[in-house]
């Protein structure tokens, strides 16, 4: 009897029609943000709001064990999601969603969005900058101002990190991306305005533009004329761009991404809501705690320009995808 059933269950098996798995979700661009203030939709707007709106407000989630927050499609292969703030959440989303075989990565765009600050010297509120080169803040040996001879540097590169403490991103598509977007209308708000003034440089009174520049991740949100210059010193010992943002998540991404997929179509895109010091009259900690009515403005519309120059270049790789899809177009 025994052997009768087996028999029969193995006839079963050969004969029985075969299950046929969904097949992935081609992603042509896949777009990360790093928090939302409460819902997708529909109040305040975090990072990811005015992506949803225009992306995926019809979408059905896509639950993904291991990342913070679903994934969301469209029709079009355009998918993101929100991954955490900081270095380790943000990665941590990043590689699940990688790894699950819902999605088919083979030939992603990846564009890394957020809110950051910006040196006064080079940068003010509403402006968008296109990472071109990527630079982890943290990986290295540090000490206190007074343990070394006075102006001496207080930061040196640690041996065993040369190949994720610093990634050039693909300057053939830093180049298109910018070129692209570098016309798009960005919007202001009269407290940005007033509160830029009190500023001594030209860049940081002047209106918000769009721009290119090293993104320096750190999980220290560092701030003071000091830490800012030792950014760009950072900068300057690995012979990158000059540091335009402040941001927490863009190098380890590029980390993540860069073992399953290379770091050629990754794209970073900030914009500044903030100077990553105070003005001359103001102390590093009244910076950091202003009182009532003493903030920068421009939150919001800063998350505006960061949409808005993003988006068009988002249009321009889903609508011509047969330039794109073998890699980055002739400008």
């Amino acid at each position: 009897m025994r052997i009768l059933r087996t028999a029969l269950l193995l006839l079963l098996a050969a004969t029985a029609p075969a299950f046929a798995q969904p097949e992935p979700i081609k992603v042509k661009v896949f777009i990360a943000s790093m928090f939302e203030i409460g819902e997708n939709t529909g109040d305040r707007a975090g990072e990811f709001q005015y992506w949803f709106d225009d992306y995926w407000k019809d979408a059905t989630p896509i639950e993904v064990r291991g990342a913070t927050h679903p994934v969301f499609c469209n029709d079009d292969g355009v998918c993101g999601a929100v991954l955490g703030m900081g270095k380790v959440a943000s990665s941590s989303s990043m590689m699940a969603i990688l790894l699950n075989p819902a999605f088919d990565f083979s030939q992603s765009y990846y564009l890394l969005t957020g809110v950051a600050g910006t040196p006064p010297s080079r940068g003010t509120i509403g402006s968008v900058f296109w990472g071109s080169w990527l630079i982890d803040y943290d990986l290295g040996h540090r000490w206190a101002e007074g343990e070394v001879p006075a102006g001496d540097p207080l930061f040196m590169p640690r041996k065993g990190y040369e190949d994720v403490r610093l990634f050039q991103l693909n300057p053939a598509l830093t180049a298109r991306a910018f070129a692209i977007s570098r016309d798009v209308p960005l919007a202001d708000s009269d407290s940005a305005q007033t509160y830029r003034q009190r500023y001594p440089d030209a860049v940081a009174k002047g209106a918000p533009v769009v721009g290119t520049g090293t993104h320096m991740t750190g999980d220290t949100f560092f701030h003071g004329p000091g830490l800012s210059a030792e950014a760009q010193y950072i900068a300057d010992l690995y012979q990158a761009d000059d540091y335009v943002i402040t941001e927490m998540e863009a190098a380890a991404l590029a980390q993540v991404i860069g073992r399953l997929h290379g770091t050629d179509r990754i794209m970073s895109l900030r914009g500044a809501v903030n100077f990553d010091q105070g003005n001359p009259d103001e102390s590093t900690l009244a910076h950091l705690d202003p009182k009532p009515g003493e903030t920068a403005g421009g939150f919001d519309e800063t998350l505006q320009n960061i949409h808005a120059v993003g988006a068009v270049v988002v249009t321009d790789i889903v609508t011509n995808w047969n330039q794109w899809q073998s890699g980055v177009p002739a400008q």
